[in-house]
């Protein structure tokens, strides 16, 4: 008899309805995609992934979980199985900020005036940015999710917007050039 590994994923607890969906729908197509079964425990916030089929559509279903868990819409999410390129990087704020209001003020910033500092980092570098909890989550291809890194490590760093704006214009242009 051949065991079968689990995978398990901890996600915040008002997160796992998202990860169920409306009459089970999102757990039933990632379980489709992924060719595995989703066990949750909906008291916890634990996500079993049982029986992989594929190794690789086990780690890209831990990314997905992740990413929904994360704040990012499960259809966002779900292109993780579509685009083997697609990558999720999540940075951990708790470690740059000593209090909570110092974790606010950076999420400020990352964030912007009504999301508009988000929304130039994602349609400069074609990635789409969660801030959710004390984490920024960047979904996007690697070369990408790099130069947003670094444009928000500038901010953090307290780098103006402008400068940053110029950084992630001038990337474009180097990225549209490969």
């Amino acid at each position: 008899m051949i065991k079968t590994r689990s995978t398990f994923v901890k996600v915040p607890m008002d997160r796992v309805g998202v990860i169920i969906g409306p009459e089970g729908n999102v757990k039933q197509l990632i379980e489709q995609k992924s060719a595995t079964i989703l066990d949750v425990d909906s008291k916890t916030g634990s996500i079993e992934i049982k029986d992989p089929k594929d190794p690789l559509l086990a780690m890209q279903t831990v990314d997905v979980i992740k990413a929904i868990g994360r704040g990012f819409n499960p259809d966002k999410a779900m292109r993780l199985f579509d685009d083997d390129l697609l990558t999720l990087e999540i940075m951990d704020l708790s470690q740059i900020a000593d209090t909570p209001k110092e974790l606010k003020r950076l999420k400020g910033r990352i964030i912007g005036k009504s999301g508009k500092s988000r929304e130039i980092f994602e349609n400069m570098t074609e990635t789409q940015i969660s801030v959710m909890g004390k984490t920024v989550s960047i979904l996007g291809h690697t070369d990408r999710i790099l130069v947003v890194r670094t444009g928000i490590e500038m901010l953090i760093n307290g780098s103006p917007h402008g400068p940053v704006f110029s950084y992630l214009e001038k990337k474009r242009r180097e990225l549209q050039l490969q």
